[in-house]
């Protein structure tokens, strides 16, 4: 399942449906009765791409939204339009093994999520939908391993933050190239900043987005990019949300400036914020909205190799502490009372080797004040610390669990303690905080490490701490997890060049993670 995409496959990859050639195959997808009647379309229909996401052992979700103007609304007719798909064994699609037709609604921004069953477990599928004659650029997939597979291996990538004006999306290639078989997302997908003129690449619109317009502008100018059009068509992606996707440290309903956003306000830009995200990502029906509400944590398993949990750390939480006392209050909650069960059922019950939790925000401590006393970011999990605290607790019980974690735009590799009060606490699992794809742009070294080295001391569990842009790399067996820090040398050029900056290594049976 692992192992670099040759120079022929990343061509392929990122020149989509053109390297079909073939135009008959297009003509012959419908009968000639069914052309006759349909309706021609703007060109372009299909430019923000195909993708996939939240495998099974038997099927797979399948997404695009038609956009002939995507920057603009979508430029598309008010009305429903059929969008046929096919699902084949080989990319030049002699092997059809599922096909259909999905429904592109205008009320879901003609988005097409199509929940394909009846597939393989651990098989390499490749897609394609049409309409009006337009063939989509071509996606490839892969389904999850059986369900009672405990051996093999997973490749799986872990990316986050990725803002339009700090940068190009350069960790993607690099990620193409080392080929996953799923990429897990924790949040910060778009920004809602508003444009800067001083941006390396500005934002589209001229304020930040509030309307579902807006917002559905915002995922449309972010899927242009073709690094990230091109990693989406080549590895399903599960995916979560995180602040910025709607408004920056927003908790609930009560937005980062309550003064400046009344809340029914707030509540109808909560509605038009996870509509859009919605309809961007590839995810199942159990996540459409309701309102202001999605559902977004749930579960995925790879065999008995690994179960994943996907957090939503935004919905359900208290409003942020903002003194120490505050955050060591009990009532506080990140999860809410009803995911909090969730999680800790799906760790008591797990029949899996490694036990992997996506959270938008960091786990372990981040102690800011150097020397005597204590200082935390309120908005991550130090900011509610009673319920953290009874997780770390649990995980004493829970078989090799990994935290996988985005957020702070730095690479900070963490052993997780039982009780951050006693260092000489025991170590109940590792935590891998994901850096950003562009966050923060190429960021002055010396600068950080001059903010940064002096709380070393203070935080002893830290094993990594970096700010280059990048993702991480996981490469999971039964024995254990080698995981790899990918960065490139810039995001301010389209393209860069990437490095391993480090090897980490979990091994199973041994909470904690160590540089090799």
């Amino acid at each position: 399942m692992t192992g670099a995409v040759s120079p022929d496959r990343r061509r392929f990859l990122t020149a989509g449906a053109a390297v079909l050639g073939a135009a008959a195959s297009a003509q012959l997808w419908l009968p000639a009765a069914a052309h006759a009647a349909e309706t021609p379309l703007p060109d372009g229909v299909f430019s923000l791409g195909v993708a996939s996401g939240d495998p099974l052992p038997d099927g797979v979700v399948l997404w695009t939204r038609l956009a002939p103007d995507p920057l603009n609304g979508g430029g598309m007719p008010d009305r429903v339009v059929p969008v046929e798909w096919q699902v084949a064994e080989d990319q030049r699609f002699r092997k059809l093994v599922r096909r259909g037709t999905a429904q592109a609604r205008p009320e879901y921004g003609h988005s097409v999520h199509v929940d394909v069953r009846g597939l393989r477990a651990d098989r390499t599928y490749w897609y394609r939908f049409r309409t009006s004659g337009q063939l989509s650029p071509v996606g490839r997939t892969r389904t999850a391993p059986h369900p009672y597979s405990s051996g093999g291996s997973l490749r799986m990538a872990l990316a986050s933050c990725q803002n339009w004006q700090h940068g190009y999306f350069t960790p993607y290639a690099d990620m193409l190239d080392q080929d996953p078989d799923v990429v897990v997302f924790v949040g910060d997908y778009i920004y809602e900043s508003t444009p800067s003129a001083t941006a390396l690449r500005r934002h589209e619109g001229t304020g930040e987005p509030f309307s579902l317009v807006q917002y559905r502008n915002r995922y449309a100018q972010y899927r242009t990019d073709p690094d990230l059009a091109a990693m989406h068509a080549n590895a399903p992606f599960v995916v979560s949300f995180d602040d910025h996707e709607v408004d920056n440290d927003f908790a609930g309903e009560i937005p980062q400036d309550p003064d400046k956003q009344p809340h029914d306000a707030f509540v109808a830009r909560l509605t038009a914020a996870y509509q859009a995200f919605y309809e961007h990502m590839p995810v199942r029906a159990t996540a459409v909205p309701n309102g202001p509400h999605i559902r977004m944590y749930r579960r995925l398993e790879f065999g008995r190799l690994a179960r994943l949990n996907v957090l939503d750390t935004r919905q359900y939480r208290s409003d942020q502490a903002t003194s120490q006392a505050g955050a060591q209050d009990p009532s506080l909650t990140m999860l809410g009372a009803r995911q909090k069960q969730w999680l800790l059922g799906g760790l008591q019950d797990s029949p899996a080797r490694w036990n992997l939790i996506a959270s938008q925000i960091m786990m372990a401590e981040t102690d800011l004040k150097v020397g005597e006393g204590k200082l935390w970011f309120y908005d991550a999990w130090d900011g509610y610390q009673a319920e953290r605290n009874r997780f770390l607790q649990e995980f004493k019980q829970v078989r090799n669990p990994v935290v996988l974690s985005g957020d702070r735009h730095l690479t900070m590799i963490s052993d997780l303690k039982e009780d951050y009060a006693d260092p000489d606490s025991a170590v109940v699992g590792a935590e891998f905080v994901g850096t950003s794809i562009s966050s923060n742009g190429d960021q002055d070294q010396a600068a950080f490490r001059k903010e940064w080295d002096p709380r070393r001391p203070d935080n002893p569990h830290w094993k990594l701490l970096d700010a280059h842009r990048g993702y991480h790399l996981f490469d999971i067996r039964r024995a254990g997890i080698d995981a790899q820090v990918r960065v490139v040398d810039t995001v301010r050029q389209p393209s860069a060049t990437p490095s391993t900056l480090a090897k980490l290594r979990v091994e199973a049976g041994r909470p904690g993670v160590e540089v090799v």
